[in-house]
């Protein structure tokens, strides 16, 4: 399989056992691409869905009330936004989008740590768009979690080898963006303390140590490529 290509399981719904009158229906979904060894460009939108014949008698189809994208260009791996759009594809108002081109001012800011209150600080309230901000909230992690993924994309023209290997100091460089962001990467925890202390590897995750056995694979094998060896 391309690396790059994603089957998504449309047949996995987390709501089936609820059997209750649908009232309202949010979507969000966030993409990170890879634009070259230095360069990121995540997509995210939010969608809200009023179920078919609840706002207009008779209407067999689900009612579109907001529909936002918001396209970000993120240097690797500092995280700096490089360039920012917002598009309001569906809106209750006319003077909505006039909001829009406020969003550029995306330019510049890390994504990483600090980006949630800087996004509420510039965008919050009458300063913004509530879905568009809300949607922002919901990128940055991802930007995070790409982070890996950049280490782990090969050289062009080469798609099975290694990534180029980090010194310790680009090791601990690279978990920096994890500090403090859950309880397992709490800096006064035992993780950090093995990792950026010690220098120890990040033991691999639960769902590598799954996937590699299926597969008949060793899951060291994954520390030594991330280390890129």
């Amino acid at each position: 399989m391309a690396v790059g290509h994603l089957d998504i399981d449309d047949d996995i719904d987390d709501f089936a056992d609820i059997t209750a009158p649908l009232l309202h229906d949010r979507t969000y979904r966030v993409r990170v691409y890879y634009e070259g060894p230095d360069r990121m460009r995540l997509r995210g939108m939010v969608r809200d869905r009023k179920p078919a014949g609840l706002y207009v008698p008779h209407d067999p189809k689900p009612l579109m009330v907001h529909h936002m994208v918001v396209d970000l260009v993120v240097a690797y791996p500092t995280l700096e936004i490089v360039d920012a759009s917002a598009v309001l594809e569906t809106h209750p108002h006319e003077e909505c989008p006039r909001i829009q081109d406020h969003y550029k001012n995306l330019v510049g800011l890390s994504i990483a740590r600090g980006f949630t209150h800087k996004i509420r600080e510039l965008f919050g309230g009458p300063r913004g768009c509530t879905h568009t901000t809300a949607l922002l909230q919901a990128m940055a992690p991802a930007a995070v979690q790409a982070t890996w993924s950049m280490r782990s994309m090969a050289p062009a023209g080469d798609p099975v080898a290694p990534p180029r290997r980090m010194t310790a100091e680009e090791r601990r460089a690279s978990m920096r963006f994890n500090l403090d962001t859950c309880h397992v990467w709490d800096s006064q925890g035992e993780l950090v303390h093995q990792v950026m202390e010690l220098g120890h590897d990040v033991p691999p995750p639960l769902w590598i140590e799954e996937r590699f056995r299926e597969l008949g694979l060793d899951p060291e094998t994954w520390t030594t490529r991330m280390r890129g060896e």
